[in-house]
C-alpha cells in the first residue's frame, strides 16, 4: 500500500469504524481515544497526540466536523477544512484512524467506541470530560495529557493577524 493510500485507510465511516475496532479488539488491544477540532495543526498538538498514543496499542481521534467547528468557535473557523484536518491527523505514524462527529460534544461517538482509556488535556478536570460516565462505568481510565505551552490554534491565528 502506497503511503497516501495509507493514510486514508485510517479515515474510518461508522461501518469502517466498527470493524476496525472488532479487529483490534480481538488482537487485545487497548483502545485511546481523544477528539477536537485540530483546526491548524501545530507542535501541541503533535506532543499532546503522541503522549496519548503511549497509553494504549491504538489511537482513534475524533474529529469535530466543519459544521461543529463553527459552532464552537464562530464562523470564521474552521480554518482547515475537515477533510485537510483528516489528512493531517492520519499522516501522524501514531494515529490508528480518525472519525468524523457532528455534535459538539463527541458523546455518542466515545459511547459507540467504548474507549479503554479517554483523553484529554489538563485544562479539564477528569470528572468533568465527556464521555467520563462511560469510560470509567467498563472500567477504563479517563487520563489528562499536560499542554505544550505557547502553542494554541487561537495564539497561530493571532499571530498571522498582526
Amino acid at each position: 500500500m502506497k503511503h497516501l493510500e495509507k493514510i486514508y485507510d485510517k479515515i474510518l465511516d461508522e461501518i469502517s469504524l466498527e470493524e476496525r475496532l472488532n479487529l483490534w479488539r480481538g488482537e487485545g488491544k487497548t483502545i485511546v481515544f481523544s477528539n477536537g477540532c485540530f483546526d491548524i495543526l501545530h507542535r501541541g498538538h503533535v506532543e499532546y497526540l503522541s503522549k496519548a498514543a503511549d497509553l494504549g496499542d491504538k489511537l482513534i481521534i475524533g474529529l469535530n466536523t466543519d459544521d461543529s467547528v463553527k459552532r464552537l468557535k464562530g464562523p470564521s473557523r474552521p480554518v482547515n477544512d475537515e477533510k485537510a484536518r483528516a489528512i493531517l491527523l492520519s499522516a501522524l505514524e501514531f494515529v490508528d484512524a480518525v472519525v468524523f462527529f457532528e455534535e459538539d460534544t463527541p458523546y455518542n461517538l466515545i459511547r459507540r467506541i467504548q474507549p479503554d482509556v479517554l483523553v484529554k488535556g489538563k485544562d479539564y478536570k477528569v470528572e468533568d470530560i465527556v464521555g467520563y460516565d462511560i469510560v470509567t462505568a467498563k472500567g477504563g481510565k479517563v487520563e489528562t495529557i499536560e499542554l505544550v505551552d505557547g502553542f494554541s490554534t487561537t495564539k497561530t491565528i493571532e499571530k498571522m493577524r498582526t
